[in-house]
């Protein structure tokens, strides 16, 4: 972690904001509850945007580990899920090939 006047948090401020925004909005509420069947958890982006304001007006070591921190566990849970597909190494032998026609009834 780099430490001192040089560092600048990873996102600018107005990220995490529009992150917060976007996580409390009714779509997105509604999208997170069809698909993981749970209220979407916010409250990780208000900390960041909080942690972010306070680096900005204060220097606060604390923040910059916070906002340090955060964003190392993002990008593990992302790096966590895998491909569903595997990708091809060359196309399909009978590529070139009319795909078969569906009789109508």
């Amino acid at each position: 972690m780099a430490e001192g006047a040089g560092w600048q948090p990873p996102r600018p401020c107005e990220a995490y904001r529009a992150e917060w925004k976007l996580c409390r909005s009714a779509g997105h509420f509604l999208h997170h509850y069809y698909v993981h069947g749970e209220r979407p958890a916010c409250e990780q982006w208000r900390r960041d945007l909080d942690s972010c304001r306070e680096w900005e007006e204060r220097r606060s070591v604390e923040a910059q580990r916070s906002l340090c921190e955060s964003e190392r566990k993002r990008v593990q849970a992302a790096r966590k899920h895998t491909l569903v597909w595997t990708p091809r190494q060359s196309p399909p032998a009978d590529w070139h090939l009319p795909l078969p026609q569906e009789k109508d009834k």
